[in-house]
């Protein structure tokens, strides 16, 4: 029915009306499933109860826990010394007599010459007690500094070289942190046995006061629980596919913040035979866009032009790019030297732009970027795929890194 003149006011409200319930009843664009497991998976690693996840803290260890869960849902299997765990003996040393610091046994004291140590610097070198049958020359050394004054010996936490040297220490002193470990066996009868290790750090700074505006807790949403996050997330992404032909380990480390202290122990004490480690992919702070990148959805990797791995990416149309910002020395500054230096092309993604609230308070995930994160979680997982079924990456001429030197004998 019409309208006359009489109504039109009237009935220019009721065609109001109808097009506002129209519009009330109009559907909405839901997040994805893969969007809400991401933000869901941050959220909770940088929670306040974590705790900002310091390594082999409290909050370190809800973290883990979670970790571990999560890749219990996902289906992996697990891959550490106690089950998805790779346990770290760390230790808090103190002070026992003036100008020294008490080592775990098995130590000597000494001056030794170390890669960054100053010549004439007081060390112990501490060599854990080879089991039996064992050649002491394959068990793993740790250096602890010796302060040089008794106002310098202040308990600090220390990675141990194993969980031998861990039962010697005094219980009050003893701290325990741990990799989370999980793995998708290879499918393929040739390529079964070779691995591709997906890596990020999922530790932080930690609480420490008097914090920045009144907050202490670290909480490292992008640095690194986005790269923990990008880890299970490529790994469901794997599992809901066709089993990859490469054996793929996904590893979230700890101590990464300290010098890769987890990763140093993982090497040092290897889940997995590292002869048949052939790539390392490490994810690191992709939990905002970066406009060198190209922006929204796009990632760069580290070292790119050292070996075959980009021009893979490159071939197969991945948005991920050379790191825009080789003067920073991002390829030397993550997990994944360690294992270049061993000969295993590795390098790191990341979405990083340099932004202010790195390893501060306010990192947190109110601040994350969810759908950018999906989108490249979505190109790593991408990514991981062609690693695990495609050709074994190798170095360029001149891009494998120099090993480290040796260190210098007492």
């Amino acid at each position: 029915m019409g309208c006359d003149v009489k109504r039109l006011v009237s009935c220019g409200f009721v065609l109001i009306l109808a097009a506002a319930s129209l519009s009330a009843q109009a559907p909405t664009k839901r997040p994805s499933r893969d969007r809400v497991n991401v933000e869901r998976l941050l959220r909770t690693l940088a929670h306040d109860s974590m705790e900002g996840r310091a390594t082999a803290s409290r909050g370190e260890e809800r973290a883990s826990r979670f970790l571990a869960a999560e890749m219990k849902k996902i289906g992996l299997k697990p891959m550490g010394d106690d089950g998805y765990f790779q346990r770290v003996p760390m230790a808090m040393l103190v002070a026992n007599r003036p100008g020294g610091v008490r080592p775990p046994a098995g130590c000597q004291a000494g001056t030794f010459t170390l890669a960054g140590d100053s010549v004439g610097t007081p060390l112990w070198k501490c060599v854990a007690t080879a089991p039996a049958g064992a050649t002491p020359a394959t068990s793993p050394a740790v250096t602890f500094r010796v302060p040089p004054s008794p106002a310098a010996a202040v308990p600090r936490l220390t990675m141990l070289p194993s969980l031998a040297a861990y039962d010697t220490m005094p219980a009050a002193s003893r701290r325990l942190a741990r990799n989370v470990i999980g793995v998708i066996p290879g499918r393929d009868p040739k390529l079964k046995d070779e691995v591709i290790l997906v890596m990020a750090h999922y530790d932080h700074l930690g609480i420490r006061g008097p914090g920045v505006n009144g907050d202490s807790i670290y909480n490292g949403a992008d640095d690194d629980a986005s790269g923990a996050v990008a880890v299970l997330e490529i790994a469901r992404a794997l599992k809901q596919g066709k089993g990859p032909k490469r054996t793929v380990v996904f590893a979230t480390m700890t101590g990464e913040e300290m010098g890769l202290l987890g990763t140093r122990y993982f090497i040092a004490n290897p889940t997995t035979p590292l002869a048949k480690v052939v790539a390392g992919f490490e994810v690191e702070m992709i939990g905002r866009p970066d406009s060198l990148a190209g922006g929204f959805g796009k990632a760069w990797l580290t070292g790119y032009d050292r070996s075959t791995m980009g021009d893979m990416l490159k071939a197969n149309g991945i948005p991920i790019v050379p790191d825009p910002r080789p003067s920073q020395n991002f390829f030397q500054r993550s997990d994944n030297y360690a294992f270049a230096q061993m000969g295993i092309v590795a390098h790191t993604l990341s979405t990083f732009n340099l932004h202010t609230d790195y390893h501060r308070p306010s990192d947190d995930a109110e601040h994350m970027d969810f759908d950018h994160m999906t989108a490249v979680i979505k190109a790593a997982a991408e990514a991981v795929r062609h690693l695990a079924d495609g050709p074994t990456p190798a170095w360029h001429p001149g891009g494998k890194p120099t090993p480290p030197a040796p260190r210098a004998m007492p």
